[in-house]
Order: C-alpha cells, then sequence, then structure tokens
C-alpha cells in the first residue's frame, strides 16, 4: 500500500518532524509513506472574500499538481466525515481490497482546501470541529493512520 500525505506549507517546529518521522517509520512494515510538502501562497493578514478564493484557488492547483489519476484522495476538511478509530481502520483495509493501494490524504492551507480539491476527493475525513495548527495535524493524521494498521493486525497498541 501507499499512503500519501499532501499538507500546505512547511513544517518548522522539530518536535513535529520528530513526531511524523516516527510513524512514518513504524508504517514501513505496512505501507510505503510519502508526505509532499506544497508552498503556502502568501497573503496579508486580512483578506477579502475575493482573496482568500484566489488563494485557496493557487493552493489547490499545487495541490492537484501533486495527485495522480488512480489515487484515492481523502481530503481533511472540518465539515469531512467524523468516524472511529475502528471504522477508519476497517475503511483503510477495504480501500486496499478493493483495488485502491494509492491513498492520498490532503491537508490544506489555513484558509482550508479549494472547491477544485474537495470536488476531486474521493471522501472527506474530520477529526472534530476544533481548529487545529495545519503543523499538528499532519502529526495527528500519521498517528491515527498507525492506529489504523494497528487494528487492522489486532495489536493492544489500540487499547
Amino acid at each position: 500500500m501507499n499512503i500519501k500525505i499532501i499538507g500546505v506549507g512547511k513544517l518548522k517546529e522539530k518536535y513535529f518532524k520528530d513526531g511524523i518521522a516516527e510513524y512514518c517509520k513504524r508504517l514501513t512494515k505496512f505501507a510505503k509513506v510519502n508526505i509532499v510538502e506544497v508552498p503556502d501562497e502568501k497573503a496579508p493578514e486580512s483578506l477579502s472574500e475575493a482573496e482568500m478564493t484566489q488563494v485557496k484557488a493557487v493552493e489547490g492547483e499545487r495541490i492537484l499538481a501533486k495527485i495522480a489519476d488512480r489515487e484515492w484522495v481523502i481530503a481533511l476538511a472540518i465539515e469531512g466525515k467524523q468516524r472511529p478509530s475502528e471504522q477508519f481502520a476497517k475503511e483503510i483495509a477495504d480501500l486496499a481490497t478493493y483495488g485502491h493501494s494509492d491513498i492520498t490524504f490532503v491537508i490544506g492551507g489555513s484558509l482550508g482546501l479549494s472547491p477544485a480539491v474537495m470536488k476531486r476527493a474521493n471522501d472527506t475525513l474530520s477529526f472534530g470541529r476544533l481548529t487545529m495548527p495545519h503543523q499538528l495535524m499532519r502529526l495527528v493524521l500519521i498517528e491515527q493512520i498507525y492506529r489504523a494498521f494497528m487494528i487492522n493486525i489486532g495489536s493492544p497498541y489500540h487499547k
């Protein structure tokens, strides 16, 4: 299985990098993991609605350029589908079983994902209505992916 995580912006803090590297290492026995960073679009603090739309569109183009046609795309969004870890694990196993062994997770920038990226997504995922820093979200996501594999092999890690 191939897991790709596309994130907008550069991961800066060493503790996030270290945590993500640890889970990527743990995942090597289950999947090939590729983390792709796309540049965030520079924008002033206060933006008009039109400027926000433009920033998301530019970031969206950068994201879409990193996604191949064969990839099953799961967009992370506050308004996405919430599910317990066990269901998430089952869905990952089912994707592999039914021929979707290239799974791509997309984490947008601070303004969210463009409509074009949401349209390309095959599914959505939400970790709740809380707003989290996008760098932290990468760590939470990779841990949940690892947890899914642990659940699927019956490991006590999940308890």
